[in-house]
């Protein structure tokens, strides 16, 4: 399960590249209750969601040619320049070199093998997401429109993760676990077959108390309901969204764990 404790390769940031991120602050702080607070004036207009005076995630303006409103998720990595390099020897693309964000850690966006793209995280000062698994946090992070055994390869080639097939209604899931600790503990994502020829992406699950209210919340401004609320046993009640920009996210209230 995720947590702060973060090791190599599990997720520890993930933010939000807008067209407006006004407009975009102000549809995540009314639908999950956030706060927004500038990163100051050196960020470049970057700034962070919190939650109860806790950073859960980042918002900025699109910097990248041609790039659509999207959630990132970023990974941990100790070495941002051997993660990079791993990356181009494993099939992937660097989309920017690693580069220094002030004294908070180092940062590279890249492009899996797939076509998925991700980023890498090393941190200096800021090790990541200060809140996981709680409500109004990141929960899971799934990658779909993949070839399994492909992206199994790529990742492993950089972070070293280790995988378990579960069967469910009608498809085989894979779910993902760090290098270190055991699986279960350690699982943090999954990986979903591809039936629909969709577009390689990660997304990332955003935990809630109740889907129900997230979605009428979300669709009282402007947001869009891509799949509606699911109740999947011994998972939860999930649903996908997109905000008023296109950025796909999904939300879940995680079953409890049996004791």
């Amino acid at each position: 399960m995720l947590s702060t404790n973060y090791v190599t390769g599990s997720p520890n940031w993930l933010d939000l590249g807008s067209p407006d991120t006004a407009a975009a602050a102000e549809f995540y702080t009314n639908v999950f209750g956030w706060s927004f607070q500038s990163a100051g004036p050196d960020a470049g207009g970057y700034g962070l969601f919190e939650q109860d005076g806790k950073s859960v995630a980042g918002l900025g303006p699109l910097t990248e040619e041609g790039a659509s409103s999207a959630w990132t998720v970023y990974f941990k990595t100790p070495d941002a320049e051997a993660t990079a390099r791993a990356t181009e020897q494993a099939g992937g693309r660097v989309r920017v070199a690693p580069f220094d964000v002030m004294e908070m850690g180092r940062m590279a966006p890249l492009t899996d093998s797939g076509g998925a793209d991700f980023a890498i995280w090393q941190p200096g000062a800021f090790a990541g997401s200060e809140l996981m698994a709680e409500p109004t946090s990141l929960a899971w992070v799934e990658l779909h429109g993949v070839d399994r055994t492909v992206a199994l390869g790529f990742y492993g080639a950089l972070f070293g993760w280790r995988s378990e097939e579960f069967q469910m209604p009608g498809m085989t899931y894979t779910v993902l676990s760090t290098a270190e600790g055991t699986q279960q503990d350690n699982s943090f994502g999954g990986i979903v077959p591809d039936p629909n020829g969709q577009d390689p992406h990660w997304i990332a699950y955003f935990e809630v108390a109740d889907p129900d209210d997230v979605i009428a919340k979300a669709q009282s401004r402007d947001g869009t309901v891509l799949m509606p609320a699911t109740d999947v046993p011994e998972v939860g009640r999930m649903a996908w969204l997109a905000d008023p920009f296109g950025a796909p996210f999904a939300i879940i209230r995680s079953a409890p764990s049996p004791s």
